[in-house]
């Protein structure tokens, strides 16, 4: 299998997302639910539990799930193809990346130990970060939907 993200460029600036991944001879695609930092006492049916810390902790257990539940289902951070992060407002400036609920720099201290070719400085899979209101329960601020290649 063949897995190749090329980087976005704006005026000769990296960004930090890239432009397309091409995926070549995988055994097929895992493509993960929405990812959020529920605590062990979450039950969603009885609408009871809670969720982890403040933005820095969440992003931290999101991708940690994110990691474990690719490795679970044969596939690794390595083979990410996409991500797709919902953060929650407020929007200080109007824009998603002025909320304090959007962590780039956590996001890349995790990568940095998991698996440093998807930091924003280097090669990041594509991705897009949208804004909104809400979140399934009030104390969510970030939901991340991961799409990877499995490999042979």
């Amino acid at each position: 299998m063949e897995l190749v993200t090329h980087k976005k460029f704006k005026s000769g600036r990296l960004m930090p997302w890239g432009k397309g991944t091409v995926v070549t001879g995988a055994k097929g695609v895992v493509y993960l639910c929405g990812n959020t930092a529920t605590a062990d006492d979450y039950d969603p049916a009885n609408k009871e539990g809670g969720f982890v810390g403040d933005a820095a902790a969440q992003w931290r257990a999101v991708l940690t799930n994110i990691k474990s539940d690719l490795e679970e289902l044969g596939s690794a951070l390595e083979y990410l193809i996409r991500l797709t992060i919902f953060v929650k407002g407020p929007f200080p400036n109007g824009g998603v990346l002025s909320s304090p609920n959007f962590r780039l720099d956590v996001m890349d201290e995790f990568f940095a130990k998991q698996c440093p070719k998807h930091c924003s400085y280097n090669n990041p899979p594509p991705s897009e970060v949208i804004g909104v209101l809400a979140l399934a329960q009030p104390d969510i601020v970030v939901e991340i939907v991961a799409v990877a290649a499995l490999p042979d």
